[in-house]
């Protein structure tokens, strides 16, 4: 399927995991989590769809190397689409603006704002579920950027229920070093473990109240490895911040002030 269409751009947002806790590990190899992901735009990709004569074509401009393009999320979120309408005459372009290996979501965000762009410029007959579907196909934290806004998330991350935050009063600072932290990584320091705190309810109460209560289970093996993230947290705190943690599996670090 080609169509004639107007070239799109969107700025795609990032995210931070408010509270991570890793509670079983899943016959499938994965685990089952429970976080609040929240929507950020303190780092943020450009996302610009035209028409092209080319089958697709897909510019990356990046201070990082991200490897193989045909790897990227969006030409895979692309090829899925393509897989079921016969899409084709698309160029992707691409400007990275949030850190990779951050666990701030900037792959998962841009799969699933190309998702969304491609699917509204070429008027596919997309359901709710079948989007769902595909965004789950490229990674867990995909479809919580279909819906982006806050979310309680449980399961692999994709079982979400929408959770009342609003931190608009608050400034934000994020803080990501020279620091890669690989998944694999990440999950070889974890102990899954059931908790008695359930994020929601406490997110509810004033941010100061969180420390101590709303925890990454991730920090303590990656700031043993890694110490210089844990004097980011601990830097945000003697600065004042209400609330201070690692977003994800690292390396990112965020504060709430």
């Amino acid at each position: 399927m080609t169509k004639d269409f107007e070239p799109v751009s969107v700025r795609v947002n990032a995210k931070i995991n408010i509270g991570l806790q890793v509670v079983r590990k899943r016959p499938d190899g994965y685990h089952d989590l429970q976080t609040v992901f929240y929507p950020t735009d303190y780092f943020t990709d450009t996302l610009c769809i035209s028409p092209a004569s080319e089958e697709v074509r897909f510019r990356l401009e990046s201070q990082e190397d991200l490897g193989d393009s045909d790897n990227n999320l969006c030409i895979k979120a692309f090829r899925l689409l393509q897989r079921d309408f016969g899409i084709s005459g698309v160029e992707i372009f691409l400007r990275k603006g949030i850190p990779t290996g951050a666990g701030l979501g900037g792959g998962s965000a841009d799969a699933a704002f190309t998702l969304k762009m491609l699917a509204k410029v070429f008027q596919l007959p997309v359901t709710e579920a079948l989007m769902l579907d595909y965004a789950l196909q490229l990674g867990s934290d995909v479809p919580f950027f279909l819906y982006n806004r806050p979310m309680y998330a449980t399961g692999r991350g994709e079982v979400m229920t929408p959770v009342e935050l609003d931190l608009s009063r608050y400034r934000l600072k994020i803080v990501k070093p020279d620091i890669h932290v690989s998944t694999k990584e990440a999950y070889s320091g974890i102990t899954p473990k059931e908790s008695k705190v359930f994020i929601p309810n406490v997110l509810q109460q004033d941010v100061e109240t969180w420390k101590g209560l709303v925890t990454n289970d991730f920090e303590v093996s990656v700031f043993e490895k890694h110490p210089e993230l844990r004097e980011i947290k601990e830097s945000f705190y003697r600065e004042g911040a209400r609330y201070a943690a690692m977003s994800g599996s690292g390396s990112a670090v965020f504060g709430i002030f």
